[in-house]
């Protein structure tokens, strides 16, 4: 078996706790005659023992004699004294190599630098495999992608509601949106900043902190509105009106989705979606007090009338 599967074989049959595999209050044990498997505890091969793999997760490793195969340390600092003749795998730990030590394959390692006495040898690679960089890395690609896709079904959801429960109330939006952009794009920012800045001087008057609280409650929903409505009124600018609502929606809510993959634009468009969209609503519904708003007229040209033969 190459070294590679054998150190990954060795790995999961520790972890899983396999047969003979080491408990907590246990040291070393041995379900093979040739391995040494712990899950918590202390490996020491004394010197002129021999045996083949070495794998532990948790505790303490000393090789004063010799292991033939892979040395593996997940959690665990690793003295080496002897030999070992294949690759030694330091997880976390330092490996701490004294004069004489003896490595005949490659030596990795993840947070701690090795310890190489003048006088030890590693006849391989010493490389730094950055294991907790790697992992970071992928916790916080699989954490943006669990939150991607959280805002986008929440979005759709909410998107479909509020077209469901008041369809003029979009066609009101999208009318404040061709007729007043300027107007909502300055209430937008007002709400957006003001209300924040408004909690906060609340929150540090004693009577204004039930105020406070509730107005910082209420920024979240608020902002997933505006953006919802952004949305559509985005699909209603591109889907012709003949066109349902909900398709409309959908294609403004499709593009902002897409462009939220995109490092730093995607917050960029979400920030100027969600304050377009809030100014809109609060133009809309200010309007509304005084009658229903109506759509922008189109001026259109009509050929002049023939003059009458008399």
């Amino acid at each position: 078996m190459p070294r590679t599967a054998t150190t990954v074989a060795l790995v999961a049959l520790a972890l899983i706790g396999g047969p003979g595999a080491a408990g907590a209050d246990a040291q070393t044990t041995r379900p093979d005659p040739k391995d040494l498997v712990v899950i918590t505890g202390t490996v020491r091969v004394e010197r002129g023992e021999t045996v083949h793999n070495v794998v532990v997760v948790d505790g303490r490793v000393t090789v004063l004699g010799r292991v033939t195969g892979d040395l593996v340390a997940v959690s665990a600092p690793v003295t080496l004294a002897g030999t070992v003749e294949g690759d030694v795998v330091a997880v976390a730990d330092r490996v701490t190599m004294l004069p004489g030590a003896r490595v005949t394959g490659d030596l990795s390692y993840g947070d701690e630098r090795p310890a190489i006495a003048p006088g030890a040898t590693v006849e391989g690679k010493v490389r730094d495999e950055n294991w907790a960089d790697v992992l970071d890395g992928r916790f916080d690609v699989v954490a943006r992608l669990v939150l991607w896709l959280a805002f986008t079904v929440s979005s759709l959801a909410l998107g479909m509601v509020l077209l469901a429960l008041a369809p003029r109330a979009a066609d009101a939006a999208f009318a404040v949106a061709s007729a007043a952009a300027g107007p909502a794009i300055a209430w937008g920012l007002g709400l957006f900043i003001g209300l924040p800045v408004a909690a906060v001087v609340a929150l540090s008057t004693l009577v204004g902190i039930p105020l406070g609280l509730a107005v910082l409650l209420a920024l979240l929903p608020l902002a997933a509105i505006g953006y919802t409505t952004g949305a559509w009124l985005l699909g209603r600018a591109i889907v012709p009106e003949r066109k349902s609502r909900a398709l409309a929606f959908l294609a403004g809510w499709g593009i902002l989705r897409a462009v939220a993959l995109v490092p730093f634009l995607g917050g960029a468009v979400w920030f100027a979606t969600t304050v377009f969209g809030l100014g809109v609503l609060m133009v809309a519904l200010w309007r509304a007090r005084g009658g229903p708003v109506e759509p922008p007229r189109v001026a259109t040209w009509a050929a002049p009338e023939a003059p009458q033969s008399s």
